[in-house]
């Protein structure tokens, strides 16, 4: 679930006390001409944290060093692989970075050098993913506050988003008694508090997808995490239900948490989730076949509640050693031409 094709050479740089020049960017609503926020200056709590935001292209992402490969040998192949190359995806967190500070600082810094928004997944809690095929995270809650503590002092002032724990909240009673459950949401909420603590930073919670908890069910763990402290929560992180589906979960929860805003993970969702199947089934979850890259990430989501539509699992990354895919978070160059191919767009 983790996303890391250029973070080495900038670690690198950073550790040499050297910030590259940062990559090109793209207007967040597709506006020719759209004024550009501060990257480095505070942030009106509030407001749309992506109003006037531009988005930045990784220029060594995954998807571009593919296609750039495959451009001779491959044409048609490589203009489909375009499609993902030439979209902006967050950056996933965890404990595979040894200096976290560092890394957040070298990726926030790069970025909003360019006038981009950063946006990082952060997916470090204990017990991450039920030891399932993303597990690890930190050793202990000490450990995972000096964690976050880390992550806090590399944003420093700048501007950057932030989406917590993706399924934390959500997949926290299948696997943790009722201490651990207790433990997990006082760790997202010092994280709340720390992060929301400075003054460009936009939070967002997990709060799974339409086909996975109630809202009424959800509302009450995300009240427990700090949603009041946050600009919302996020929704379909790394899965693959319909846009439309989503957007009337995501009402329904709002309703319930007090009028928050929130966010969707379009990436993968163009064809929806495979139908029948209940959530926890790996079919419908772990790189299933036949689906599609959903719409570009924008602000312009048709709904006043909805604050953008976020590639934040970036497509052509496995879910896990699953249905033929490689360790989650490696990148699957067959999987991406595949949802490429099949996108509408």
């Amino acid at each position: 679930m983790r996303s890391l094709a250029s973070f080495v050479s900038l670690v690198a740089l950073a550790a040499a006390c050297v910030i590259p020049p940062g990559p090109a960017t793209i207007p967040a609503s597709g506006a020719t001409g759209q004024s550009r926020a501060s990257m480095t200056s505070a942030r009106r709590k509030g407001e749309n944290p992506f109003k006037d935001a531009y988005w930045v292209i990784d220029p060594e992402s995954n998807a571009r060093r593919t296609a750039d490969q495959w451009r001779a040998t491959r044409p048609d192949d490589a203009t489909a692989i375009e499609k993902i190359a030439g979209q902006p995806a967050a950056a996933w967190m965890g404990n595979w970075f040894p200096q976290i500070e560092l890394a957040v600082k070298t990726y926030v810094w790069g970025r909003t050098r360019a006038g981009g928004l950063p946006v990082m997944i952060l997916y470090n809690l204990p017990f991450r993913d039920c030891g399932g095929y993303s597990a690890g995270g930190a050793g202990s809650i000490a450990g995972y506050h000096t964690w976050i503590d880390g992550v806090a002092n590399g944003i420093g002032s700048r501007r950057a988003v932030v989406v917590l724990e993706p399924d934390g909240l959500p997949l926290m009673t299948k696997c943790l008694n009722v201490q651990r459950q207790a433990d997990r949401v006082a760790m997202i909420r010092y994280a709340v508090e720390k992060l929301t603590a400075l003054p460009g930073t936009a939070v967002y919670i997990d709060a799974g997808h339409s086909a996975w908890v109630k809202a009424a069910d959800m509302a009450p763990r995300l009240e427990a995490a700090g949603i009041d402290l946050t600009d919302g929560f996020a929704l379909n992180v790394s899965n693959y239900q319909a846009t439309p589906d989503l957007l009337k979960y995501g009402r329904e929860l709002s309703a319930l948490v007090g009028g928050k805003h929130f966010i969707i993970d379009t990436g993968r969702n163009g064809n929806g989730a495979p139908q029948g199947l209940g959530p926890d089934d790996e079919k419908a979850w772990c790189n299933p076949d036949g689906r599609a890259l959903g719409t570009p990430p924008t602000t312009n989501t048709g709904d006043p509640l909805c604050d953008a539509f976020y590639w934040l699992k970036p497509p052509g990354e496995s879910d896990g050693r699953c249905n033929k895919g490689p360790a989650a978070g490696s990148w699957w160059p067959q999987k991406a031409l595949e949802m490429a191919k099949n996108a509408n767009w």
